[in-house]
């Protein structure tokens, strides 16, 4: 009564759709879940989350997960500018859901960086704005 495999299921490409957009939504106020949330603030809550946890610092996570802009402690304003734009970008493209980052604008005050940009996602676009001692 050995069971017998049908080869040809073997042998048959699995299809990995986007990733979903479901998720709990949480009231950063009050620190609280409260309710659920889809599309583009889905991926607005996931921006948010992904750039308050270091990248390789939790096991949990994987090494694709969050950010490493804390590598830019004590680097010059001009290489802190040039790097925060790619680490920007692919921080946020590992996510299936975003289509591009666009308009990546890094500014300079004293120890502190600015980050503008515009994330094009396949629910739309909208801007986001992240700001890191330096």
């Amino acid at each position: 009564m050995i069971p017998e495999t049908d080869q040809s299921l073997l042998d048959e490409r699995l299809d990995e759709g986007p990733l979903p957009s479901l998720t709990w939504k949480f009231d950063l106020a009050k620190g609280r879940v409260v309710g659920k949330t889809d599309g583009l603030d889905a991926i607005k809550q996931a921006i948010y989350k992904v750039f308050q946890t270091d990248r390789f610092a939790y096991d949990i996570y994987s090494s694709d997960y969050g950010h490493e802009l804390t590598l830019l402690l004590g680097s010059s304003p001009e290489f802190v500018q040039s790097e925060a734009t790619r680490m920007i970008t692919e921080t946020l493209l590992t996510d299936d859901r975003i289509d591009s980052v666009e308009n990546v604008r890094a500014e300079m005050k004293e120890d502190q960086i600015t980050i503008r940009f515009t994330v094009v996602t396949v629910y739309g676009s909208f801007e986001q704005e992240v700001n890191r001692n330096v």
